[in-house]
């Protein structure tokens, strides 16, 4: 790739420069007959696909509020912007932060296109709240890294194209110190990719078992023992994925080729989160069960009802505060925590409202009533609420240390060598 300046194409932007931009650029280049992948191509080609990002990585270098700007504008215009999914959300902002200038140019046009898929390899068996506690092993044999390991809740590891890992280079140091993270490339020897059934009988998740796969020594992200600090920037944007929403498609009339494929896209994306709604509490559904099951008027329903909406309200409100702080420039932060640990106790009142109101009725999965299934589908949902994306103990450690400014949690095993902590599990 030639060298291209990181200065932006647009030297003063503001709103309407920007706007008559795109929209000229659309003028010219939309063809809702494309297929989705050449349209992507012509996107990242012009630098809307992202136009926050620098010029040299295909974006035009204008501030992050034109990324809300250039997506209005799509969706107006009926065309189709970036892939849904971890690869735009988690593994592009952080390479984009850390990757070496090689690796991005090997991965990110493919990823902006949607011709890579990726998956997210963190948790372990015996180290999920506690990730920094990884066994799984990475060692260097050669030109490449041999991992060894298992890795669990891996959203979408069945189709994906490559992963970011994190994995155990160094065993004599602190546990933070000793991880390194990678870029594994999933269709090979040594991985297996097994899908985990859940008790509400849905099966969004996988486990993954890695058997001297192979990862070549060149997608290495960041330095070597520095992972921990690269896998910070993932989990900073990762609390703020749960906000995604299914992207919104011009269906008047008949669509072209473009949206058809978004849209089969878009549906296959989202048949992995179906039961989400239900896993955040379903608060919204509440004064509506309790009309038609004529519990609205009972006195403790109706007060718990009144608790529920506006803690659910005032979580809302957090969350447009931390999106405004995006719009401006600011990266992901803390305030992520607050509102991953708010949208955990909204699902849990939500559960007991529902209950409060189904009674026994709550626990069929075929019953008469219209939301029968969707009461039991909460109740037994909302409990991962708590765990995925990092557990309430973790958020308030975070809101503790980095918004409140309280000490460090003590720990015994934050300055000892890796090796010498005793754990239930594999060793060096």
């Amino acid at each position: 790739m030639p060298e291209v300046s990181d200065a932006p194409i647009s030297p003063t932007p503001t709103e309407a420069s920007v706007r008559a931009e795109i929209r000229d650029w659309l003028t010219r280049e939309w063809d809702p007959e494309l297929g989705l992948e050449a349209w992507r191509e012509r996107l990242v080609n012009g630098g809307w696909a992202v136009p926050s990002w620098p010029v040299r990585w295909f974006g035009r270098g204008l501030p992050s509020w034109a990324d809300r700007i250039v997506a209005d504008e799509l969706r107006t215009a009926g065309a189709v912007g970036t892939p849904l999914g971890s690869g735009m959300t988690l593994a592009a902002p952080t390479l984009l932060q850390h990757g070496s200038d090689e690796l991005l140019q090997r991965v990110l046009r493919p990823t902006l296109t949607g011709s890579l898929q990726w998956c997210q390899l963190f948790s372990e068996p015996g180290a999920g709240s506690d990730l920094a506690g990884l066994t799984a092993t990475a060692v260097l044999d050669g030109d490449e890294w041999v991992v060894n390991g298992q890795k669990v809740w891996n959203t979408s590891a069945h189709h994906a194209d490559l992963a970011i890992l994190v994995a155990r280079t160094a065993w004599d140091v602190p546990k933070h110190q000793g991880i390194s993270y990678f870029v594994l490339p999933m269709h090979q020897p040594g991985v297996e990719v097994r899908p985990i059934v859940q008790m509400n009988q849905h099966a969004s998740f996988n486990e993954v078992f890695l058997t001297d796969a192979r990862i070549p020594a060149t997608n290495l992200v960041g330095e070597l023992g520095d992972g921990w600090r690269v896998a910070r920037t993932t989990l900073h944007h990762e609390r703020t994925f749960a906000t995604m929403r299914r992207p919104r498609f011009d269906t008047a009339g008949a669509p072209g080729r473009t949206v058809r494929e978004a849209m089969a896209e878009a549906e296959e994306h989202f048949r992995t989160y179906v039961w989400y709604p239900q896993r955040a509490g379903r608060a919204d559904l509440v004064p509506e069960l309790a009309i038609v099951a004529a519990r609205n008027h009972h006195p403790v329903v109706r007060q718990e009802i009144a608790r529920l909406v506006s803690f659910a309200r005032a979580n809302e409100w957090t969350a447009a505060r931390a999106q405004a702080a995006r719009a401006l420039g600011r990266a992901p932060g803390p305030e992520g925590s607050l509102g991953k640990l708010a949208a955990s106790e909204v699902a849990r009142r939500a559960a007991r409202v529902h209950a409060a109101i189904a009674g026994a009725q709550g626990m069929l999965l075929d019953g008469p009533g219209p939301h029968d299934a969707t009461v039991a589908e909460v109740l037994l949902s909302t409990p991962a609420q708590s765990i995925a994306g990092g557990t309430d103990e973790i958020q308030r450690n975070i809101i503790g240390e980095s918004i409140l400014g309280l000490p460090r949690e003590p720990a015994a095993d934050l300055d000892r060598p890796f090796a010498e902590v005793v754990r239930s599990g594999a060793r060096p």
